[in-house]
């Protein structure tokens, strides 16, 4: 018997840029869709499109492995991140929620890798940027539709309807902290497809318009800090941009020794800070205190990966019954990344995201194209929401976060260097040729 090949077109299919295009927006729009999904269809739907776009992606991946390279395909701060929580099935106390969350994490970091070698940082800013446009209008027409037009409330997608009163307002998103967090992606998104001229002026200030009504309405008390932490870092480029070649580099360790003393300085006065916060962050504050208990248990590896709490299991059952109350996360990624795969796990997570966010940001300081903001100013939203949610590390989120590292890691590391000798010694045949004539 003969083995069936593939018909002749689709490996050109899985090559084409339109595929590429489409398989970015369907990827985009199922992620950061995924609540209103799930609320329409299930879970088994959303499971089902996330597992038919990887086989989709990896397709795509072995139709163009001529054009890759296998070193640069993932990040080695990724693998070792990933391989860390795929080990903490060994000792987990529910290794079958342990590889649960291990298979949700990997389906959304196959697609995301997919992403970041089909498209480049324009092309992914202008896929998301759609994407954006489009969900966060429609959140904001079915909160006017639901909270004003209706005379009767309905709550379609758990919306409360009370953007009447000013909000705070969800959209299709699962609450309004999850929408002040895509609104201040799509807000950084919108600004650089602006200066990138990739859209018309007049759209560009319809979505810059959207994003910030809806930054607003969500009422959410981590918008303002982690909009200012985006500030704060655009005014920081912005000046090593401005700044001549050869001052750079001391400008740069300056600015690296001012964000130290700040964090030091925000750790050391962390409970004042949190005092003069508010309500919300004292809330916060009284979970962390009681998650520190456990993670004195197993300090270096954890409890296990779980991602989302199974709140049935040890020890977030325990954790729910002491406070009373019913948390799906530790409300801070990295309290979670302790408690779930100890400060070995952490280490390897800022890690990852640290090498991501310096290589990102000497190549945002070096190169003149705007796009090229993208990257850290991504990175820096997701690390300081980092502090108050956990959504860096599942959804949406992750999936951005994983396109940002494979960006970063491709450019101003080994595999680049590599890239660039090899290169360099197949053209030394051609130039003894050369001599070689020439005598």
């Amino acid at each position: 018997m003969t083995t069936p090949h593939p018909p002749r077109w689709l490996p050109e299919l899985l090559r084409s840029a339109g595929m590429a295009r489409a398989f970015t927006l369907a990827t985009f729009a199922t992620v950061f869709a995924s609540y209103a999904i799930q609320w329409i269809a299930g879970v088994v739907t959303f499971i089902t499109i996330v597992s038919g776009l990887c086989v989709v992606g990896v397709g795509m991946l072995v139709a163009r492995r001529r054009e890759l390279s296998f070193l640069r395909l993932v990040p080695i701060s990724l693998l070792v991140f990933v391989s860390w929580l795929l080990l903490s099935l060994i000792w987990s106390t529910s290794p079958a929620d342990t590889l649960t969350g291990c298979v949700a994490l990997l389906g959304v970091a196959v697609i995301a890798i997919v992403i970041g070698h089909v498209r480049d940082t324009l092309q992914t800013v202008r896929a998301l940027g759609d994407v954006m446009r489009w969900l966060l209008s429609i959140s904001l027409a079915l909160e006017i539709v639901i909270g004003i037009l209706m005379r009767t409330p309905v709550h379609w997608f758990g919306i409360a309807g009370n953007i009447a009163q000013l909000g705070p307002v969800q959209g299709l998103f699962s609450s309004r902290n999850m929408l002040g967090f895509v609104a201040v992606i799509a807000l950084v998104t919108f600004v650089v497809e602006w200066r990138t001229a990739s859209i018309r002026p007049g759209l560009a200030v319809f979505s810059v318009a959207v994003g910030g009504v809806l930054a607003f309405l969500s009422g959410s008390p981590t918008v303002l800090v982690v909009a200012a932490a985006v500030g704060i870092a655009t005014a920081a480029l912005a000046l090593v941009r401005r700044v001549h070649a050869h001052d750079r580099v001391a400008v740069q360790w300056v600015l690296g020794g001012i964000v130290a003393v700040g964090l030091g300085t925000a750790y050391i006065l962390r409970h004042q800070i949190i005092a003069a916060a508010g309500s919300d962050f004292s809330i916060r504050a009284n979970l962390w205190r009681v998650l520190s208990v456990y993670v004195r248990y197993h300090p270096v590896e954890g409890f296990g990966w779980f991602g989302t709490w199974p709140v049935e299991q040890y020890p977030f059952v325990s954790i729910n019954f002491t406070l009373g109350k019913h948390y799906t996360t530790a409300l801070n990624a990295y309290a979670d990344l302790v408690l779930q795969v100890g400060w070995l796990g952490l280490f390897l997570f800022v890690g990852m995201a640290g090498i991501a966010l310096i290589r990102s940001w000497l190549v945002a300081g070096e190169r003149r194209a705007t796009v090229y903001a993208w990257t850290p100013l991504v990175l820096v939203a997701l690390l300081s929401n980092s502090l108050f949610e956990s959504f860096t590390l599942s959804g949406a989120g992750w999936l951005v976060l994983v396109v940002c590292v494979v960006r970063a890691g491709q450019s101003r590391s080994w595999r680049e260097r590599m890239d660039a000798v090899a290169a360099d010694d197949a053209q030394l045949p051609d130039i003894a040729e050369g001599n070689a004539d020439d005598e």
